[in-house]
């Protein structure tokens, strides 16, 4: 069993094909997938997917490229929300330099009120981090400082530095296709050092699909050919690695219920 921890399923390129994607993830191994908020004035539309369909889970919040128009919600609105059944997450929130569509200071100020969510709820952050390694790990620190929460890297595509101070901190990081490209010899030697039990696979559908399918539309699907070569990098099993990441999904996405300790009850 595989997760894809990360997509976007509201986004447009899937409308009028969501059942037939998610019927092809499960074919290809991938029994649950986290559909990942990026407006909270749009999460409804976030929601209905996940009521849809039994295996499909979502998160409020906004993207850090959104957090200029999305500026002055405020963490009580975040955790009313995240109050729902489905909801299992707070986020993508964080901070991207790399395209820089809204102020800084609206970014970091975001990233803050989405962490202070994380804590109230218990529910982990997804954390989007682009070309902004020593303020991301400066405003992780500093907030860590005043009270835990959990949290991931997603789509890790950073420095070592922000990796380790990550793991030291207590989270987790997920790889998307960006670790099958060509290119990513770095990336590959980050991910074969890191922490078995800190791993996590995922797409970020509908973008960057992995070899061979780079250039396509990306779908949950294809979280198989990711943890394929997440396994190959560190020199383990494709079952080894689907087993880890399923194991490090569920001890972080707490909320959701883990089909293999449903079945060991219900056998009792």
């Amino acid at each position: 069993m595989l997760v894809d921890s990360h997509c976007h399923l509201d986004f447009p390129d899937f409308d009028g094909e969501r059942s037939e994607l998610i019927a092809r993830a499960k074919a290809a191994g991938v029994e649950l997938m986290v559909t990942i908020c990026t407006h909270v004035r749009k999460f409804d539309q976030v929601r209905a997917i996940a009521e849809e369909f039994d295996n499909v889970y979502c998160s409020v919040g906004t993207h850090p490229h959104n957090a200029g128009t999305e500026r002055g919600i405020p963490v009580d609105e975040i955790v009313r929300l995240a109050a729902h059944p489905k909801v299992v997450a707070i986020g993508e929130a964080g901070l991207d330099y790399f395209y820089d569509k809204a102020p800084r200071e609206a970014q970091a100020e975001g990233l803050r009120v989405h962490i202070e969510a994380s804590r109230q709820t218990g529910l982990p952050l997804v954390i989007h981090a682009r070309d902004a390694d020593e303020d991301m790990a400066a405003i992780l620190r500093e907030e860590m400082g005043k009270g835990p929460f959990p949290a991931l890297l997603h789509c890790f595509s950073s420095g070592r530095d922000l990796a380790l101070t990550g793991i030291e901190l207590g989270l987790y990081v997920s790889f998307s296709g960006i670790l099958t490209f060509k290119r990513s010899e770095e990336l590959r030697d980050i991910a074969r050092d890191l922490p078995a039990n800190r791993l996590l696979v995922e797409t970020d559908a509908p973008y960057l699909a992995p070899q061979p399918r780079r250039g396509k539309r990306n779908e949950p699907a294809y979280t198989a050919m990711t943890a394929a070569v997440l396994a190959e990098t560190r020199g383990v099993s494709e079952a080894e690695i689907a087993r880890q990441t399923t194991e490090n999904f569920f001890r972080l996405f707490k909320k959701v219920p883990n089909p293999a300790k449903l079945t060991q009850v219900a056998a009792q």
